[in-house]
């Protein structure tokens, strides 16, 4: 099983990295990079592990998410593996992960 990032998820991990860097310092940022990437490691040998996201259900995908430290990974399988589609700030209101005009940026 292949983990494939959307443009989105991609662009949301620099953003959360960039802001630790910042915020706190390096090693706390490449930490908190680092962790997101070894919780999304386990979808490879087990791509539904994850809880289903109810939030998307509207969309009838099949998402589901992992969680690491404060956010949520969340994904749906596709044909050529498993799309991460998001890293969302679970410190934000549930409801505002289907804003399609939310900053990615962590509160």
């Amino acid at each position: 099983m292949k983990i494939i990032w959307s443009d989105f998820a991609a662009e949301t991990l620099k953003d959360i990295y960039d802001y630790y860097k910042e915020a706190a310092n390096e090693i706390v940022a490449r930490k908190i990079k680092g962790d997101i990437f070894s919780t999304t490691a386990q979808l490879i040998n087990h791509p539904e592990s994850g809880q289903i996201e109810d939030t998307l259900l509207q969309l009838n995908e099949r998402h589901r998410y992992l969680v690491s430290n404060n956010f949520k990974i969340v994904y749906k399988k596709i044909e050529e593996g498993v799309l991460i589609t998001d890293i969302f700030d679970t410190r934000q209101h549930p409801t505002s992960i289907n804003n399609p005009k939310r900053n990615p940026k962590p509160q």
